[in-house]
């Protein structure tokens, strides 16, 4: 697909048709870069993206090492 770049005060900006944004998975937010002498366009990274899955990998109680006691536990904490 061809297209030309439009005038934007001082800068450039594209119309990208809403089927393309749509194919690309492209909202609200992008993330820009240049890659070999081309601009890639891709969807901007949540934030915390794939911490559920690692915090999955730690077992049930989600904890990296075994729980220890403590001196308030031992000497302070009543049950």
């Amino acid at each position: 697909m061809k297209t030309r770049l439009v005038r934007i005060g001082n800068s450039r900006g594209l119309r990208l048709p809403k089927p393309l944004l749509e194919q690309a998975g492209l909202e609200d937010e992008v993330e820009i870069r240049v890659e070999a002498g081309a601009l890639v366009i891709a969807p901007a990274a949540t934030a915390r993206a794939g911490w559920a899955e690692a915090a999955a990998k730690f077992g049930p109680t989600g904890l990296v090492d075994a729980p220890s006691a403590t001196r308030f536990d031992d000497e302070e904490w009543a049950w």
